[in-house]
């Protein structure tokens, strides 16, 4: 509900390339892997860096609790093809082979056996002969095989997972008309729970009026035993206890040199959630989080976001760690410091408004390390916390990620996209000119102020909208940001340099929602993931409120289909007309609204349209899809053991990351 995903689309960058420095690592499949530098580490006293090292380290440990979490056959199907490619003696050049390293990276990239963006399993370009084959050249101490497992038992096991489409095909199944929880491959539910279970289960456990309701099911797995639901809490001595006891010995070393007291409290207030699992907890160490206004670097570690459970209840694990930066913060600043004119100004029914906006915070950030369901594919920026309650009484913590974004940037110089999808020299003209600039102002207004905008009316269920719920959310907060692009109000405070700066968001927008984000569709597939069912929703609904008007048009050149605005003040309207009707979804909990507007025009797809997108798309030899690798770091420590330095280094590949991660940072057991 909170983090803001990098659309696919135009080149955004304004610079030249920056020195030498490769973005660009690996390709494969549909994925780009990508570096990012981290600039300014090198200027952070020892103790904040020696911070970031230890919170970077608490990262990194938790790894296999997301893999887990995505299906309960991940662990098993990485520890085995690691094995088969690390230790395999036969011929390294067969194509079979080169599929299979091929395959064991896409695991990597989606945490799993699923597609990080669409969800669709992947299906493996190797026979399952040649897989039965490998895994038996392969010393048996060195699989993953369960007490007493033979070495055929293991092979049997997977060769469904691996190679039958209908055996788990989606991980999380959006679809109208079924089981959302049977149909889920996901491993946050035991077999045999369904969805009518859940949602009783946690219906019961849920008060009227509560002014300060919990996240429940947040941080467990429901599962039947003996016919019973039974909740299994992620903590110390619950599920996910050895991964979570590494985490917290990497906390607490952090917690010996935060930066202030504050930073402190945070710390220990998240361990003692993690060895206790309670709530309430948790809701504490949010609020603490959300106040910690102070320090420089900072961090996200825990069970956050819930776009992997269809019915948003079930959290996954991630991290960042990051640190401030200060000249971009500026513009942040400038932006929350102003975040209650925005509410007042908003042009949703004024029921919905907050009478007076709390804790707004807002800052652009340099990140340091990328774990958990922010690794290998990350946001551009993050919201949180996601609790409606604790942002309507504290306030919320907003930051986009630049480095990150510049590194897109970097990446895509040059690339063709905006020569081949763009209507005219005038568009491309303004995306390099202003795409950059825009693109990073969308987020922040997006982060800062769209998902901390607006209120609940009393009594609404946080989780009315169910299903709908993060498609609504998103709209809600990127509408928030585009309405306001276009507002005078940009120039005036000196985030735009001109009146017409912001129509190079609108135009990428409007065209990514229509058009190019469907180079991430697979041919005769609906949208399922909620960032892209919300842009198409958007992009769809001001086209078709628009046409009296001729706001935008798809227009027909030397037979290809482009985009062309026409009426961009127009389209700022409708921008606001659908804000207006979003917010009044989310604030009443309108779950049948929420439904049709999200069903009518943010799931179907256009096959024709969609053919000739990805035909275009494949001539520019582009991936759709980026994920990054990390930088390393080293402790550098004196003959005595003192730590006199902490180095980063970017020379670390993508298969070498891996390889060491599930080396250094293996701490659960095959199944949990």
């Amino acid at each position: 509900m909170t983090t803001m995903l990098l659309a696919s689309g135009a080149a955004k960058a304004t610079t030249p390339k920056i020195d030498d420095f490769k973005y660009s690592v690996d390709k494969f499949a549909d994925i780009e892997i990508l570096r990012y530098r981290v600039p300014d580490f090198e200027k952070l006293s020892l103790k904040q860096k020696e911070l970031v090292y230890y919170l970077n380290e608490a990262a990194l440990e938790g790894r296999d609790i997301l893999y887990d979490q995505n299906n309960k056959y991940n662990l098993c199907v990485r520890r085995t093809l690691e094995a088969v490619y690390v230790n395999y003696n036969g011929n390294r050049k067969t194509t079979d082979f080169q599929n299979l390293a091929t395959y064991l990276k896409r695991v990597w990239m989606g945490n799993g056996i699923h597609h990080h963006y669409s969800e669709d399993k992947f299906v493996p370009e190797f026979s399952s002969t040649y897989f039965a084959e490998a895994v038996k050249t392969i010393d048996p101490a060195k699989l993953p095989l369960s007490n007493g497992e033979t070495v055929d038992a293991l092979i049997n096991k997977l060769t469904p997972i691996l190679f039958d489409p209908t055996v788990y095909p989606k991980k999380t199944n959006q679809a109208e008309g079924v089981d959302l929880i049977k149909t889920s491959a996901n491993n946050y539910y035991g077999d045999n729970v369904s969805q009518a279970e859940v949602e009783a289960f946690y219906g019961k456990m849920k008060k009227p009026n509560d002014k300060e309701p919990v996240s429940f099911g947040m941080n467990s797995k429901l599962v039947k035993e003996n016919g019973v639901l039974v909740e299994k809490t992620y903590k110390v001595g619950g599920l996910y206890s050895s991964a979570i006891i590494k985490i917290i010995g990497w906390l607490e070393k952090a917690a010996t040199v935060t930066e202030n007291d504050q930073q402190k409290d945070v710390i220990n207030t998240l361990i003692d959630f993690y060895r206790t699992g309670n709530l309430k907890t948790y809701d504490r160490y949010s609020i603490k989080w959300v106040e910690d206004l102070a320090s420089d670097v900072d961090f996200v570690n825990g069970f956050t976001e819930t776009y992997g459970d269809p019915l948003g209840l079930k959290a996954s694990w991630e991290s960042i760690v990051d640190f401030k930066n200060m000249e971009a913060t500026k513009r942040t600043e400038i932006i929350s410091s102003n975040a209650q004119w925005f509410e007042y100004h908003s042009p949703i029914d004024p029921r919905f408004k907050k009478e007076k906006v709390k804790g707004v915070s807002a800052k652009v950030i340099t990140v340091a390390m990328l774990a958990g369901d922010c690794y290998p594919a990350t946001p551009i920026g993050i919201n949180l916390p996601n609790a409606d309650w604790i942002r309507h009484e504290y306030g919320s913590k907003s930051v986009t990620i630049e480095n990150i974004t510049e590194a897109y940037d970097q990446a895509s110089l040059g690339n063709g996209f905006d020569e081949e999808f763009m209507w005219s020299d005038v568009e491309r003209k303004r995306a390099k000119d202003f795409g950059s600039m825009t693109n990073n102002l969308h987020t922040d207004l997006h982060e800062c102020l769209g998902h901390g905008s607006g209120k609940l009316l009393q009594g609404v269920d946080p989780d009315a909208l169910k299903a709908y719920g993060s498609t609504i959310e998103e709209a809600r907060a990127d509408l928030f940001g585009l309405y306001y692009m276009g507002d005078p109000k940009m120039v005036e405070l000196g985030l735009l340099p001109d009146k017409d700066a912001y129509k190079a968001e609108y135009y990428s927008y409007i065209m990514n929602g229509l058009m190019t984000q469907l180079t991430r569709i697979q041919p005769d597939k609906n949208i399922e993931e909620a960032h892209m069912r919300n842009r198409q929703l958007i992009a769809a609904w001001v086209y078709e409120k628009g046409k009296a008007d001729n706001v935008i048009e798809m227009v027909k050149r030397n037979g290809e289909t482009f985009v062309k605005v026409n009426r961009y003040e127009k389209l700022r309207v409708l921008f606001g007309q659908l804000l207006a009707e979003i917010q009044r979804i989310k604030s009443t909990g309108d779950f049948e609204g929420g439904k049709k507007l999200v069903e009518t025009y943010g799931v179907k797809v256009d096959n024709s349209l969609h053919n000739e997108v990805l035909a275009r798309y494949k001539k520019l030899n582009l991936a759709p899809y980026r994920g990054f690798v990390n930088p390393v770091y080293k402790l550098v420590e004196n003959s005595e053991g003192e730590i006199k330095d902490i180095t980063i280094s970017y020379d670390e590949n993508f298969v070498d990351q891996n390889l060491r991660y599930s080396k250094d940072y293996s701490n659960l057991p095959t199944f949990n």
